[in-house]
């Protein structure tokens, strides 16, 4: 039996120079790819997390749905994949809390489930940057979509003409795997590496129009902010990151594959995954 929210026990939730190829020996893709994945996130004010988290595990659970949830008083990021059916069955649950209820979902197919578990976790952040004072919920830094981002890099400019750059904010492994054209690559480890990168060349983004980027969107919208109150007048994100790009403009501009973290390793652009995972 599942339960619905407010039922006892049940919770209603919240410059790339090298690219390297995977070897040529991994598995290939199979044609069929039942496996929906999905990942989303959203920051918002979450109280009572604890209630939150037995809820939402115990409504994973009864789909028998695979992947990780992050909470924070800041917000919910989450990573699962399973039957069509069962994942969408629990968003429409998860959007029964107003907190949630405009919570913005990224799909992909695989092939086989490409989680060995679930786990659901309560955070300080649901992107660690050790900045407090950063909160995307009281405000977002101005974002450009998919149509008007590709429009810009064809130029070379923003419609007020003035240069574009772009900057990836995820990990060096990350990039290596692929990134934008002549993106911007600070070579940071983690997350936590990027405000000091940024205060240390915020001068070279002067007079341009910066757009910073990841994978999904959660880690340019700290980022974002950041740069802003760093003094970086002229940043956008990439509203719902390189996956949302490539939905609507698949490879142009981007050079290689988008690492993710599951047994997929990679998607490319049409967002095939790169390895199949074993059942």
């Amino acid at each position: 039996m599942r339960l619905q929210p407010g039922e006892a026990g049940s919770a209603a939730p919240a410059c790339i120079s090298h690219i390297a190829p995977f070897d040529s020996y991994l598995p290939t893709i199979p044609d069929i790819m039942n496996v929906l994945n999905i990942a989303a996130y959203k920051f918002v004010a979450l109280t009572q997390l604890p209630q939150l988290q037995a809820g939402i595990l115990e409504a994973l659970q009864t789909r028998a749905l695979k992947g990780t949830v992050l909470l924070a008083e800041e917000g919910i990021n989450l990573f699962l994949a399973g039957p069509a059916a069962e994942l969408h069955d629990f968003l429409a649950w998860l959007r029964l809390d107003a907190r949630l209820a405009d919570l913005e979902v990224k799909e992909s197919f695989s092939s086989a489930q490409p989680f060995r578990k679930l786990l659901v976790k309560i955070k300080p952040e649901i992107i660690r940057m050790n900045h407090p004072a950063i909160q995307p919920a009281a405000g977002r830094a101005p974002a450009v979509d998919a149509a008007t981002f590709r429009r810009w890099l064809d130029a070379g400019h923003d419609d007020k003409g003035q240069p574009l750059v772009t900057l990836d904010t995820r990990n060096d492994f990350e990039v290596d795997v692929g990134t934008f054209k002549n993106a911007i690559d600070w070579r940071i480890s983690k997350f936590t590496e990027f405000p000091q990168a940024l205060l240390e060349r915020r001068q070279d983004l002067v007079g341009k129009t910066v757009v910073s980027f990841c994978t999904g969107g959660i880690r340019c919208e700290k980022a974002a902010i950041f740069m802003r109150e760093a003094g970086v007048q002229d940043v956008y994100q990439l509203d719902g990151g390189i996956l949302k790009y490539f939905e609507s403009n698949g490879h142009a501009h981007f050079e290689g594959e988008c690492f993710v973290f599951d047994e997929r390793r990679a998607l490319d652009p049409t967002l095939k995954p790169r390895v199949n995972p074993q059942p």
